[in-house]
């Protein structure tokens, strides 16, 4: 069956940004948006349609909100040359997009002219929309991956508490086994 998306994010830009498996280690590394068909699978996973967009531009979107979304989630401030990518990411989203055909607009609920366009709206609904000190980093040292915690203490740690989370909790053990 293939590579199966995990969407553990919260968020459409977020899991794009997670398409990279292990983005931390580069002997594990993982990019799972290599070919045309991976690109397809995931656009199946989230309900977009992958249309003409290259895999570069997508790849090239997913990068650019990395680079503004991991300082974030580290209570970082992202760096002005990232920022003004992103910005005209935005931009270009905004010229190719249409507005809806309802009542009340709002700029960011234009609808993208293609996957590209998607993609960078979703980055910028993320930084207008959602509460940015929710958006975390994987407790994991090599794992990278982001999500929003919507847990009710806001405590989440792990991108996926089956993962990660076992992971961690087996070093733990086996460390206080071999120090006993």
């Amino acid at each position: 069956m293939g590579y199966q998306p995990e969407l553990i994010g919260g968020h459409l830009a977020v899991d794009l940004v997670n398409t990279v498996a292990w983005r931390l280690d580069d002997s594990r590394r993982v990019d799972r948006l290599v070919t045309a068909a991976e690109l397809a699978n995931w656009c199946a996973a989230v309900g977009l349609n992958p249309d003409a967009a290259s895999l570069q531009q997508v790849r090239d979107v997913r990068e650019t909100t990395y680079r503004v979304l991991r300082p974030v989630a580290r209570g970082e401030l992202p760096t002005e040359p990232d920022l003004e990518a992103l910005r005209h990411l935005v931009v270009e989203a905004l010229a190719a997009a249409e507005p809806p055909r309802t009542a009340g607009v709002r700029l960011l609920d234009w609808e993208a002219g293609g996957l590209v366009a998607t993609l960078g709206l979703a980055a910028a609904r993320l930084l207008e929309r959602e509460d940015l000190t929710r958006l975390r980093e994987c407790s994991d040292d090599d794992c990278g991956w982001l999500f929003l915690d919507r847990s009710k203490n806001g405590s989440r740690r792990w991108c996926s508490s089956a993962d990660c989370g076992n992971r961690a909790r087996a070093k733990r053990h086996y460390q206080k086994v071999r120090g006993s």
